[in-house]
């Protein structure tokens, strides 16, 4: 006989706690013994009359609320319908969720009873997350109730031969289960929440699951199971033709005891008298009431634990593979434990109280007119149905999952409240136009959904020859996962031949579509944005996402006028553009940023979200996952290709009239300079770049911010053209690197007067006073003086310093918050300190600032806008936009020195000025990155291990003339949301406040990028060349990686 030594080990490593592990003993002995768990009709009786809750005259007793604990059951992810999240965050109604109406009747309930009801929810390990995130982010004061999670435990799925534990080397988490909702005994022993209610004087619980909101807490059933003193009673209804394949209720012939037969318990030779509707005449409903106290004393009788029936479901160790191990998963039914207590009684409840959602055919009825919503937030039949729901009868083939069904009612749900029945056969698609009335049949056996509209009365139709959606078509074509589309905190990013490969674009596009869409966005309702910086294979690209987008049901686009957008343009144009109806829900930005372009280099695709900012991280984890078990793509062949290229709307409409998509060109520079001129004194700014003593130049290196710069300093400002330099975007960026530092924006640099490492070179020309460049996709910025570089960081501490005169800032009280990414220099710490600023420090990507601007208004925390931040690598911004924005740093600093510079009568402050002066009131940062860019993979991340192995060992070293304070490993706590990043990067922190950081960065197709970064400070040497600050310091970090032995080199191939 097989034995339970290898589970327990199994779920002692795992930490489960002891009363599950005896729980899942008890049904895997009964598994090994050979027991079946089938309960014979012969040893059963049906169970006579049950008292009607309807005719209970008791009087309802308010004081038994104090007594009382509401538990709903929320463990169900809802995989049957073809869902991966909570089955309680489907929508139901009126945009509100199972878990928004749960909320509002425990809400409604307390304030009815004028009494705190305690409420508990017990999740699941599959629901916990998102669960709770829901109620932190909606209902914040539900979610600080002490005790209202309790974690449903996990148990070991078995080899399906050996009943061993079952292994899934390609996803661990495939060989755990849940245990059924008989778990509930199991969770509130060992979470110690059952000692912690009864020592705090509850005596009553009433459970049901999450999905049946017609099971609130009755005030006359809990008087009635109190004034019976019952020790357990369940809620049943008489069964109907529609409940016979369901469990019901009997008596155990042996001991008298009530007890509940599942179908799964049922022989086949019983399955005649099993259906009986006459004969067992009662099902449960899953609302159960129990008595604490009698609860503890069957778990002290059984020894820590409840017995309950065993109940086999015979399935795959990978349930998205068919071909995987086969396994058996044990479960238990909390109704089943009607059988352990004494004295257990059941009561006919009417069928108000049991509206679960277990298929699709539920859904839509709840969904409809037939169901209303009560001033206590519950759904119930409408009265124009006369007491009896319509019987829902779709395709269950076409209909088994959720999805199909949203398909099918993306215009709206049909009326039902006049209909009978409805069976369709086939796919069809309803709107809110569609009304059934009476009994309707429906069939379409051809591949294409067909459209039902207008009043449908008493008919039997048969659409499979109708016409049908024509160009809108969607077509599924099969595919199949790509290996390595992980995407990192700048989206994905490959060599273009690779994006151009056979469904690797498509695979990617279409597990963004269905991470949004299961993330709860209906991306039929506002616009999908679409653009990019303009490199090689953005137009085709564009083209297939507009297809794909159409297939998976988006209704209007907005495209950047030739296929161009900016990132900072596509955050300003997702928060500014209008109307409200069409705001848009997201957005893909087609860029490498800085990486080269062309045939032969990089390309790269990422999606924002509806507040501007990147994709949060829950979201580009789904669609990696989505990436690994992709099957299909769904795509619009016949959808015409859009001139994107020109201004303008065009609507393409299905051939059956049932539905339209537009898709709008905008002038891609529009919302971003509109809004780029409410943030500073434009004004101010021409009169600057007017005087005769100060000229500009601007190099947009043939990237995306060309249109940009035209439209800000041509159109508006009124400059001469020839201020700007590279400013005609080119697919290749013409053969350059475009990204703003001293290495690659060399024409710039050498205008400037300055040579790669910064120092002064002579020139044949004027130089001008002030210098900037930009990168591929306009989101980051390089400023130059006259023969004069800042740095990133200095740049960013100069902004903060003199923020109070950009109008942006000094009109909503001042700056607020600033915060700099680690890597970069603690330049503005001290500038922070100095005003009295809330200061952070954060790992590298903008989604943490972004967490940071979005404190108040998404997560209800502390305001810290406005707000500035920054990177060392050339990206600064603030809460105008989610992202970095290289034209926004620009404008700044021509602020700042037309606010230094506003008698035009005295000498020009000059950068050079600007930022020596900082020096003088704050110190200087020495502060320099080397870039080691395509180094080998393994030997990058075997250099960063070793490092990371040795930081103990390296803390209070003495390396040279500095000593190491300490060595670690950056790790990140979000003070907004409470999530953890870590490995972050590789600190030295010296004793003298110099830092030397490694970080590493996996940016393309092209190898791993090595950044090492170098910082001294100083309040007295401020005029030293920066290799000669910091030549030590730079020889200490070379000893500490040794990347020479790990990579083969210790020369750069950028230093900034």
């Amino acid at each position: 006989m097989a034995s339970f030594e290898p589970c327990r080990a199994k779920m002692e490593a795992e930490g489960i706690a002891q009363s599950a592990i005896s729980a899942f003993e008890s049904t895997f002995n009964s598994l090994v013994s050979g027991n079946t768990g089938m309960i014979p009709e012969s040893t059963i009786t049906p169970v006579p009359e049950l008292v009607h809750t309807d005719s209970i005259t008791a009087k309802p007793n308010a004081g038994l609320l104090a007594e009382t604990v509401v538990l709903k059951l929320n463990g169900g992810l809802g995989t049957g319908m073809g869902l991966d999240k909570a089955k309680s965050l489907l929508e139901v109604k009126n945009g509100d969720t199972f878990l928004d109406l749960t909320a509002k009747q425990v809400m409604c309930m307390r304030k009815d009873f004028g009494e705190n009801v305690k409420f508990m929810l017990m999740n699941s390990f599959s629901t916990s997350d998102d669960t709770m995130e829901f109620f932190r982010t909606k209902y914040p004061s539900l979610a600080a109730e002490e005790g209202l999670e309790m974690l449903q435990n996990k148990v070991p799925k078995l080899d399906a031969t050996t009943y061993e534990p079952a292994a899934c080397e390609s996803d661990p988490s495939n060989e755990w289960c849940p245990p059924g909702h008989g778990d509930l005994y199991a969770a509130l022993i060992g979470s110690g929440r059952l000692a912690a209610l009864l020592k705090s004087g509850y005596k009553y619980m009433f459970v049901s699951n999450s999905d049946n909101l017609g099971a609130t807490l009755d005030l006359k059933i809990l008087t009635h199971f109190a004034d019976t003193n019952a020790s357990f009673m369940m809620e049943c209804c008489e069964r109907t033709e529609n409940d016979k394949k369901g469990g019901h209720l009997a008596i155990r012939n042996s001991d008298q005891h009530l007890i509940l037969r599942e179908s799964a318990m049922c022989a086949d030779e019983d399955e005649k008298e099993f259906q009986d509707i006459t004969k067992h005449r009662f099902f449960n409903t899953n609302n159960l009431w129990i008595r604490l106290d009698k609860l503890q004393e069957i778990v002290e009788k059984f020894g820590g634990f409840i017995p309950l029936p065993m109940i086999m479901n015979s399935k795959t160790v990978d349930p998205k593979d068919d071909n995987s191990q086969k396994v058996v998963q044990l479960e238990t039914a909390m109704g089943a434990a009607i059988e352990c207590f004494d004295g257990a009684s059941a009561v006919i409840v009417p069928r108000t109280r049991f509206a679960p959602v277990k298929k699709c055919n539920d859904l839509l009825l709840l969904r409809s007119d037939a169901y209303v919503i009560t001033e206590d937030f519950r759904p119930v039949l409408n009265p124009a149905c006369g007491g009896v729901a319509p019987v829902i009868d779709l395709d269950s083939k076409k209909y088994k999952l959720v999805g199909a069904l949203e398909e099918a009612t993306v215009n709206g749900c049909p009326s039902l409240v006049n209909c009978k029945r409805l069976k369709v056969k086939g796919v069809v698609r309803f709107g809110r136009s569609t009304r059934f009335v009476g009994s309707v049949s429906i069939t379409n056996t051809s591949d294409e959904s067909k459209y039902v509209s207008g009043k449908i009365e008493d008919a039997d139709l048969d659409l499979s020859a109708e016409t049908g959606l024509g160009q809108l078509k969607p077509t599924v074509v099969k595919s199949g996962p790509i290996n390595g589309q992980k995407p990192g905190t700048s989206g994905l990013r490959k060599k273009t031949k690779e994006f151009m490969s056979k469904d690797y674009l498509n695979n990617f596009v279409q597990s963004v579509f269905d991470a949004v869409i299961a993330g709860g966005t209906n991306v039929s309702e506002g616009s999908l944005m679409i653009g990019g910086d303009g490199r090689y294979f953005n137009d085709t690209a564009i083209q297939t996402i507009i297809k794909m987008g159409v297939a998976n049901g988006v209704k209007r686009f907005w495209i950047g006028e030739n296929g161009l957008f900016s990132t900072p343009a596509v955050s300003a144009t997702i928060r500014e553009r209008g109307p409200v109806w069409q705001k848009s829900f997201g957005a893909f930005i087609l860029t490498a940023s800085h990486n080269p372009g062309g045939p032969e280099e990089d390309f790269g695709i990422k999606y924002n979200t509806q507040n501007g900012g990147p994709a949060p991280e829950y979201l580009m984890e789904a669609t990696y996952t989505n990436t690994t078990t992709i099957k299909s793509y769904k795509i619009c062949e016949d959808f015409p290709t859009i001139d994107i290229n020109k201004v303008g709307s065009t609507t393409v409409t299905a051939e059956d009239g049932s539905t339209s998509v537009v898709v709008e060109v905008i002038p891609s520079t529009e919302s971003h300079v509109a809004l780029l001129k409410t943030i500073f004194d434009f004004d101010a700014i021409k009169a600057l770049l007017d005087r005769p003593d100060f000229s500009m130049v601007y190099d947009s290196m043939h990237g995306v911010n060309g249109p940009f710069s035209k439209a800000v300093f041509v159109d508006e400002l009124d400059q001469p053209e020839s201020v700007l330099r590279n400013h005609i975007p080119k697919d290749d960026f013409n053969g350059g690197h475009a990204d703003p530092n001293l290495t690659y924006a060399k024409e710039l640099v050498k205008t400037m007067g300055l040579d790669r490492t910064g120092n002064k070179i002579e020139t044949d020309g004027p130089i001008p006073s002030f210098g900037a460049a930009a990168d591929g996709d306009g989101d980051r910025n390089m400023i130059l003086g006259s023969q004069f570089f800042v740095t990133p960081s200095d740049s960013l501490a100069i902004i903060v310093a003199n923020a109070n005169c950009i109008p942006f800032f000094s009109t909503q009280g001042g700056l607020k918050a600033v915060a700099r990414s680690m890597p970069t220099s603690g330049a503005v710490d001290l500038v922070a300190k100095d005003l009295n600023l809330d200061f952070f420090e954060t790992p590298t990507g903008w989604k943490f600032f972004g967490n940071l601007m979005d404190s108040k208004a998404v997560f209800k925390g502390k305001d810290y806008t406005p707000f500035i931040c920054g990177e060392e690598s050339f990206g600064t911004g603030s809460d105008h936009v989610r992202e970095k924005d290289g034209i926004w740093a620009v404008l700044a600093w021509l602020n700042i020195l037309a606010a230094q510079n506003n008698d035009a009568s005295k000498p020009l402050v000059t950068v050079e000025d600007i930022v020596r002066k900082h020096w003088a009131t704050y110190g200087r940062n020495y502060y320099c990155r080397w870039d080691f860019e395509g180094m080998d993979g393994p030997g990058a991340n075997a250099m960063m291990d070793k490092m990371r192995a040795d930081t103990a060992a390296n803390t209070g070293r003495v390396v040279g003339s500095y000593t190491i304070a300490t060595a670690d490993d950056f790790r990140y706590v979000d003070p907004v949301d409470g999530s953890v990043a870590e490995k972050q990067g590789i600190r030295f922190l010296m004793s003298d406040g110099s830092r030397v950081i490694f970080r590493l960065s996996g940016t393309a197709g092209s190898g791993a990028t090595v950044r090492m970064y170098i910082e001294q400070y100083e309040t007295e040497k401020l005029d030293q060349p920066v290799a000669s600050a910091l030549e030590e310091l730079t020889k200490i970090a070379l000893e500490l990686c040794d990347i020479k032995t790990f990579c083969g080199t210790e020369t750069p191939t950028v230093i900034t």
